[in-house]
């Protein structure tokens, strides 16, 4: 058995792409920590749309997003690193000017602030992992990418609590907070742009993809392990509200818990994993998702005295599975890609991921109105079937092929 990989922290600042890199990912999570939570009550409160119409419209920004990332996929195999990071701010930035320019009761204008923010968050996940895999490689490229998750869920939630203070100043205070956020992401994109990684392109990236056939089965378990992102955030609060009828800070408590888990242990869980294959591990978090799902369904059966404590308990590891799930999955993509396609292979991976969250939240309400047995049972059965597709992927490390030409 190989033993645990031993990451100086200078080393893993270097494999994350330096300093000024780690701190563009610092501005750009603080940025969308601000305003992403809150998108939603801008357009209801701000541009007065019905509600309805404002959450049209944010989905369709994420699906047009999604379908942008095979484009995104191209242009990194070409190879363009820091580049693609820094245009995925920027349209952001697009995305605020157009916020803040529209008038109240324009849904069209919105619908386009929506896309261009769509379009960034769904790009930059891909783009910024092959940054790490030109810079990095093996085990600290592993670690560089799960710090890259930590200190962007640290950032988040940092932006969230800023802009939590913020909206006791009502609209002024929304509209205040998006001309920051479109700032962050300027700065953000500016030294994301600075630190100039660039890959040699392979021969020809126009061939045939031949990996897209062999990876088919782990972007389909990926879109069902991508349902435990959304866990926290939706699952949990709807059963704990509607089934457990515990008070709302429950679902506070998790979502705080499961943050400050993810920032935690991020980075030492995955290099404590290093002795495993990443296949294994991204099995094994499967299975421990699953767990916790019939977990989740164990403890809703026990009302509403124990039923929430329970459910806070179980969902700790849950976060488990998550982590192991973070530190594994994109891993395991740039290992097993080619050179000449690594680029779209994390395109194709980022969609499977968007995919997911995108459908989860009708999934999860639609077994929900089943009851917990539908629910937790159905997930965890789907997971299962998921994990037992990675235990099958051929987890074969190939040689990239190019040099980082960081500066």
């Amino acid at each position: 058995m190989a033993t645990t990989t031993t990451i100086k922290p200078r080393d893993l600042i270097r494999a994350s792409g330096g300093p000024r890199y780690a701190v563009a990912l610092a501005v750009d999570a603080l940025g969308t920590g601000l305003l992403r939570p809150f998108l939603l009550l801008y357009g209801v409160l701000v541009l007065e749309l019905p509600a309805a119409a404002t959450g049209v419209a944010m989905t369709a920004g994420t699906v047009m997003g999604l379908v942008c990332m095979p484009g995104v996929g191209r242009w990194l195999d070409r190879g363009a690193r820091s580049t693609v990071v820094a245009a995925s701010m920027l349209v952001r930035v697009l995305g605020v000017a157009l916020l803040t320019a529209t008038p109240a009761g324009n849904a069209w204008l919105f619908g386009a602030a929506a896309l261009f923010l769509g379009i960034g968050n769904q790009a930059w996940p891909a783009a910024h992992a092959a940054l790490i895999t030109t810079v990095a490689r093996g085990r600290v490229r592993d670690a560089a990418l799960a710090a890259g998750r930590s200190l962007r869920n640290a950032g988040l939630g940092a932006g969230a609590l800023i802009a939590t203070a913020f909206l006791a100043g009502g609209v002024a205070a929304l509209q205040v907070l998006a001309v920051v956020t479109g700032l962050a992401y300027l700065a953000a994109a500016a030294l994301a742009w600075s630190v100039h990684v660039r890959a040699e392109p392979a021969e020809s990236t126009d061939e045939n993809d031949e990996p897209a056939p062999r990876m088919a089965a782990l972007l389909a378990a990926n879109v069902v392990y991508a349902f435990c992102l959304n866990i926290p955030e939706i699952a949990l609060p709807l059963v704990l509200v509607t089934q457990v009828h515990a008070s709302p800070v429950w679902p506070a408590v998790i979502y705080v818990t499961n943050t400050v888990l993810v920032i935690t242990l991020q980075v030492p869980v995955t290099v404590l994993m290093s002795r495993l294959s990443r296949r294994t591990v991204l099995a094994l978090s499967g299975v421990l998702l699953a767990a916790s799902y019939l977990g989740f369904l164990a403890a809703t059966s026990l009302g509403s005295g124990w039923g929430a404590p329970a459910v806070v308990l179980v969902s700790v590891v849950c976060t488990i599975g998550e982590i192991l799930y973070a530190g594994s999955a994109t891993a395991l993509v740039a290992a097993t890609a080619p050179a000449q396609v690594v680029g779209r292979a994390l395109a194709r991976f980022q969609l499977s991921t968007g995919f997911g969250l995108a459908v989860s939240p009708a999934v999860i309400t639609a077994l929900a109105a089943h009851g917990p047995a539908a629910l937790w049972g159905g997930l965890a059965g789907a997971t299962l079937v998921s994990a037992s597709a990675v235990a099958n992927y051929s987890d074969r490390s190939s040689a990239y092929g190019e040099r980082s030409t960081a500066k």
